[in-house]
């Protein structure tokens, strides 16, 4: 696979600096049972990494001692790690609002039978990957039979509460492009999801959010090996808006890997771009330092997040 961070370092990206912390984003390892084009993580069944017992407990600790109202967890697969049901309810136990990155056909792997029921007893947050509303687009990104595993799991969560009006269970869908280009216009897209997706699946949901695919691991890999990386850094610097930078997640959010490290986004946990010169480098120094107000590390992948409407992990930054 190519390496794309010395093709990203050199940046004229403006400087950020931290607001306060509220959300703590937490990879619990690289594994997954998908191996999609897009991927920012490089995920897949064969990665091992996988946090461990002590880290697990440390990241409780840091959302109590801390008061950090969101952790938002994510992977590869976050629910393939053996402790996935004992963080979300040691977080809701202590009033977190929890996130679920799921990429929905989890919830037929075995071993995960009675997730959809898990998560809503839990209130847990869904944020799930569908690429698409047809079986063509989706299937071509992410593997044969996904769409249809992903309506199924769409369908299950509904019948629980989720999407629906009124039960507080919050289901939210996520769009990438298929290849080097921006989002289409986050509310127009969201309504032609409704469309599709309730006239042909039956399937509700409460938001869309569109994401730009960034130009680093398996996606930046695939860029390169294609003589397209370069054609798509200057799409994505002509289209930079500078209002999206009071936005943008990595002003008060922090990511953790696998091992307790500490990034400043999930992208920059991806190329290895540590907290680096700066105190609170590990989950646990949280408990003894504040990183508001600390310098953000950045680099030319930023501008996928500030391009166009913006890209956040809470989808498009303005309309």
């Amino acid at each position: 696979m190519h390496a794309t961070l010395p093709l990203l370092q050199s940046t004229d990206f403006p400087a950020l600096k931290r607001r306060a912390l509220n959300t703590l984003q937490v990879n619990l390892g690289y594994r997954c049972n998908q191996t999609c084009v897009h991927c920012h993580v490089n995920a897949g069944p064969n990665r091992p990494e996988m946090m461990d017992e002590g880290t697990c407990e440390l990241v409780i600790q840091v959302l109590r001692e801390c008061r950090i109202g969101t952790l938002d967890i994510t992977g590869g697969a976050p629910e393939l790690h053996p402790a996935f049901r004992t963080l979300v309810t040691a977080a809701t136990q202590l009033g977190a609002k929890v996130m679920d990155r799921c990429n929905l056909t989890i919830l037929f792997e075995p071993g995960q039978e009675g997730l959809a029921q898990f998560l809503a007893g839990q209130r847990v947050d869904v944020i799930a990957s569908l690429p698409c509303y047809s079986a063509k687009n989706v299937d071509q990104q992410r593997g044969d039979g996904v769409f249809d595993k992903s309506i199924a799991a769409l369908r299950q969560l509904n019948a629980l509460g989720y999407g629906q009006s009124g039960s507080g269970l919050t289901l939210d869908l996520v769009y990438n492009p298929l290849g080097p280009s921006l989002p289409p216009p986050q509310a127009i897209l969201e309504g032609a999801y409704r469309r599709e997706l309730c006239a042909h699946f039956g399937v509700t949901f409460n938001r869309l959010y569109t994401l730009a695919n960034m130009p680093i691991q398996r996606f930046g890999s695939t860029l390169i090996s294609k003589g397209q990386f370069s054609d798509y850094m200057r799409l994505l610097k002509e289209n930079f808006a500078a209002a999206n930078l009071e936005q943008v997640m990595c002003r008060d959010l922090v990511s953790v890997d696998w091992r307790g490290d500490l990034y400043d986004c999930d992208f920059n946990q991806q190329l290895g771009l540590h907290r680096a010169g700066q105190h609170g480098t590990h989950l646990r120094d949280l408990l003894s330092r504040n990183i508001d107000g600390d310098p953000i590390i950045v680099a030319d992948h930023c501008y996928g997040c500030a391009a166009g409407q913006g890209s956040s992990c809470g989808g498009a930054l303005t309309s």
